[in-house]
């Protein structure tokens, strides 16, 4: 089989289309046939080494993937030969094959494009289980997304949506903020905005926001913790911006604020029922017209990763890019 590997230290550049023997199957697995992988910033950190887990050279990157199921190591009616799934990896997706543990398969809705549904485990996941599980949103609170032309700020303004509440949005200028209009956010702020903390206080009559989605970090951040309302909660996704800020603590004890750290990786590897369940809630969402799927912005074959993450590490593409094996 075709697969793009690297050695875990030279980056993107190092990436390299072989031929590899298809992957042994070990009990408890299903093998897929890959139709789409998902791209991700981690799929960068993956290729230099910077990421939490270092499998041993070569490997292909890869967290996400969709595709039809092969074969399992038991039968299981949801997932016969045919079945179009979706999985979460550790690494591998950047293949014409994977084998994927039995958990982490999700059968796919009727309808679900095999590209959405490659570029849906992780932003959507990301999204559904941090605003449900660890910001607790509830229908009727306002939520600033921050990065919410990304795939992960996009999946974060439908998810806020599905889930009942008003969505303010923030992205850099007027193309990328109409894609998050497309998503459903109700309202947009250039992230540029000279006083983020005003506009947003004057969207809520003063009160400011409920909970904050940000994967961008840096000042947005800074200006996050002044629009909070009190009581609010601030999830802390990533820091897009390079810049990992340090929340003011008298501003956190004055108004009761909460900061939630958030690793998505992490939580799957320390609470996998819950992760998997929240994916499959989400999908559920999906099938019922509740929940607006990704938004897969580019498509590539699986020879020009390289170039897929160069576009993603410069935001040239709006929401998710995925690769064609």
């Amino acid at each position: 089989m075709r697969a793009m590997v690297c050695d875990g230290t030279s980056g993107p550049a190092g990436l390299r289309l072989v031929d590899l023997p298809p992957p042994p199957l070990p009990p408890e697995s299903v093998r897929i046939r890959v139709a789409a992988a998902g791209v991700n910033f981690s799929d960068r950190l993956l290729t230099e080494g910077r990421y939490q887990r270092k499998p041993p050279p070569p490997f292909p990157p890869g967290f996400e993937i969709a595709g039809t199921v092969m074969e399992t190591t038991r039968p299981d009616p949801a997932l016969p030969p045919g079945q179009p799934v979706l999985a979460v990896l550790d690494h591998g997706g950047w293949a014409e094959e994977v084998v994927a543990p039995h958990d982490a398969v999700l059968p796919l809705p009727p309808g679900l494009d095999l590209d959405e549904a490659a570029a849906f485990p992780i932003a959507h996941g990301t999204a559904h289980f941090g605003l449900v599980d660890r910001a607790r949103l509830i229908a009727g609170e306002t939520v600033l997304v921050h990065g919410a032309a990304g795939g992960v700020g996009l999946a974060a303004v439908a998810c806020a949506k599905a889930l009942g509440a008003t969505v303010i949005a923030t992205a850099a200028g007027p193309e990328r903020l109409a894609v998050a209009g497309e998503a459903g956010a109700d309202h947009l702020l250039d992230a540029a905005t000279p006083d983020l903390r005003a506009a947003v206080k004057d969207l809520t009559q003063g009160r400011g926001v409920d909970v904050v989605f940000d994967p961008v970090g840096g000042d947005l951040f800074d200006a996050s913790i002044r629009c909070a309302a009190p009581e609010g909660r601030l999830l802390v996704v990533g820091f897009a911006s390079g810049r990992v800020p340090a929340p003011p603590a008298n501003l956190l004890l004055v108004k009761n604020l909460s900061v939630i750290g958030y690793d998505w990786g992490a939580m799957r590897t320390r609470a996998p029922d819950r992760v998997m369940g929240s994916l499959a809630d989400a999908l559920e969402a999906w099938a019922q017209g509740r929940l607006k799927g990704p938004r897969v912005g580019a498509r590539r074959p699986l020879a020009e990763a390289q170039a897929a993450l160069e576009a993603l590490a410069a935001r040239a593409v709006t929401g998710k890019i995925v690769l064609r094996p």
